[in-house]
């Protein structure tokens, strides 16, 4: 199947230094962990390209036209076509001082740092004085890409679901439902998304992504729902046990009623008069 420009596809790769053979990116976490680049929290997959539009470095997104589903092929990127030369004139020397003065402690050689809102590299460190590159890391160096073509995404209802997931990776793809009904495309957002730093910018970006390149789509809706879980039998079986023993506590705690004794009056001894009359 020929790719064309347009083409949405999943792609891995390997990026390395073709100078020094050093392993920079990677989409794949086994190669991550070996060449000791892994993040934690990084998501190593596939990673989504539309041809044409940049989301690469242009000598990379040129060659995409040429590759074959699942056929491995490597792509060498010369450095006017990388990150460009090294520039001389972007290599300065300052004093420890400053570099103390801007809360950075204990710089290493090699440690990328923001000196007055440039990002610098440092190259070296000795006799009170730092080395500062502000060169990209990369300018100068032949890049090596080995690259997979890992799919081809064709119906919309793929294109979108990877959108979205460009968009949100940190929440699984197949948790977002969507329904097409002619020109509306409806988004039923996972209640895990609700809470993620940024996800309005990130539910702006998807309709941008969708009616860019689904222009048929002139409206988006994002739905948020709360929904309560239903109680498992287990849940219910230890409800209905704890209302019984509160009844049975209950009954128990009850007072006794107090029982009327009776009580009979004994009949008291009759006491006989035996005075006896004298005579006179």
């Amino acid at each position: 199947m020929t790719l064309e420009k347009g083409n949405f596809i999943l792609i891995n790769y390997t990026a390395k230094v073709k100078e020094t053979n050093e392993v920079f990116d990677t989409t794949l976490e086994e190669t991550a962990k070996k060449e000791h680049l892994h993040k934690e929290g990084e998501i190593y997959e596939p990673k989504l390209v539309v041809i044409g539009e940049g989301w690469v470095l242009k000598a990379l997104d040129e060659r995409l036209t040429a590759m074959e589903i699942h056929k491995p092929q490597t792509v060498e990127i010369p450095p006017d076509k990388a990150f460009g030369p090294r520039d001389p004139d972007k290599i300065k020397r300052v004093s420890l001082k400053q570099i103390l003065a801007k809360d950075i402690h204990n710089p290493t050689i090699g440690m990328r740092i923001d000196y007055n809102g440039k990002m610098a590299t440092i190259r070296s460190i000795g006799a009170g004085r730092v080395l500062l590159d502000f060169n990209p890391p990369l300018a100068g160096r032949t890049l090596v890409y080995d690259v997979t073509v890992y799919k081809q995404l064709a119906a919309n209802e793929e294109k979108i679901v990877a959108l979205i997931h460009r968009r949100i990776p940190m929440v699984e793809p197949e948790k977002f439902k969507l329904t097409i009904q002619k020109k509306t495309l409806t988004l039923d957002m996972p209640e895990e998304s609700f809470y993620i730093e940024g996800i309005q910018i990130a539910k702006r970006g998807i309709a941008m992504d969708v009616q860019r390149f689904l222009p048929e789509l002139t409206e988006i809706n994002f739905v948020e729902s709360f929904r309560s879980e239903p109680k498992s039998e287990t849940e219910k079986e230890l409800k209905k046990e704890e209302k019984t023993k509160r009844k049975t506590k209950t009954k128990k705690s009850k007072p006794k009623s107090k029982q009327k004794v009776k009580t009979e009056a004994k009949p008291r001894p009759k006491i006989k008069s035996q005075a006896k009359s004298k005579k006179a």
